[in-house]
């Protein structure tokens, strides 16, 4: 077991350092990097996903490439259109709002520079993470949709199922659910509520990918499948479910290797051409040197030791 500790280029999720535990077992390499908000009960989903990845290994794929988006943090304009041009051939771009103490002219000014940097021919998301009320969600919405010449989806404008149904009936542009099928309770609610057109799957919060594959079948709805922000070793868990889904109608959230400043392996998942190489993820594993380099520090190190114990307690 490795527990690590890398910068992030940009603050994301309100945090400069990503942390994790990574662990080796007969199948291979899992990752388990739940953030600090969730508890133990939570976080064991997220346990789940480390063993199927170290116990079973992917399920069989059905493509050899993934499309991928890049992931724009809620930085100026200059950067936003530096991000996307050296996104390795990304033709969509998700960009975060709702960003705490920025403006809605910091935030169509951010969208205007993505898509010019885009062009009239690529894709432009935002992701909120329900930092939105109904009311601002629709009024942003409307300005964003217009800064980006057409927005292809908003996730997550607000938190609640019944907010983001209302937010769905008042704005034209299609609404993606995240938290509320990660978080929540009864991921089934979003479907009764009609308040997604497109739901976001994570392997690790979901529980694994053969989890999100069962989940997706009952679902019925199209599914965009994005990372945790995790190493490439958990990328790979991501790129496995991305691979093995029937359909796969929308680019993939999982180009985040590139807001790490380092990686466990000297071959990150990145880009070529927009894709991820299906190839590639199934035959990473970390790299003793890489280990060695973005291992945490003690104090660290033995904080997420015990959260593996909390968290097994619960899991059983």
């Amino acid at each position: 077991m490795h527990v690590y500790a890398i910068g992030l280029r940009t603050r994301f999720r309100r945090i400069t350092v990503r942390e994790g535990v990574l662990v080796e077992g007969p199948a291979g390499w899992g990752e388990f990097s739940p953030f600090w908000d969730y508890d133990a009960a939570e976080s064991a989903a997220w346990w789940r996903a480390t063993r199927e990845a170290t116990e079973l290994g992917p399920p069989a794929p059905v493509r050899d490439r993934v499309p991928v988006n890049v992931t724009v943090p809620a930085v100026g304009p200059e950067a936003a259109a530096r991000i996307v041009r050296e996104s390795g051939g990304c033709r969509t771009a998700k960009v975060k709002v709702a960003e705490p103490g920025q403006s809605a002219a910091e935030e169509a000014d951010r969208l205007a520079a993505v898509r010019d940097a885009l062009g009239a021919d690529g894709a432009i998301r935002v992701d909120a993470n329900g930092g939105w009320d109904v009311d601002t969600a629709v009024g942003r919405l409307r300005l964003l949709d217009r800064a980006a010449r057409g927005l292809e989806y908003a996730e997550q404008p607000v938190m609640s199922v019944p907010d983001l149904a209302r937010v769905r009936r008042a704005v034209d542009v299609p609404i993606a659910a995240d938290e509320s099928i990660r978080r929540a309770q009864d991921p089934f609610a979003v479907v009764r509520a009609e308040a997604a057109d497109i739901v976001v799957l994570k392997v690790q919060p979901i529980g694994g990918v053969r989890a999100c594959l069962e989940l997706a079948e009952r679902i019925g709805l199209p599914v965009v499948v994005s990372s945790a922000i995790e190493t490439s070793v958990g990328l790979a868990a991501g790129v496995a479910l991305a691979a093995a889904l029937p359909d796969l109608p929308y680019a993939c959230g999982l180009a985040t290797a590139q807001l790490l400043t380092d990686d466990v392996t000297p071959h990150p998942l990145l880009p070529v051409d927009g894709a991820l190489d299906v190839a590639a993820a199934r035959a990473l594993r970390p790299d003793p040197a890489r280990l060695a380099a973005t291992a945490a520090d003690p104090e660290t190190a033995a904080r997420w030791r015990s959260r593996v114990d909390e968290v097994l307690a619960v899991a059983g």
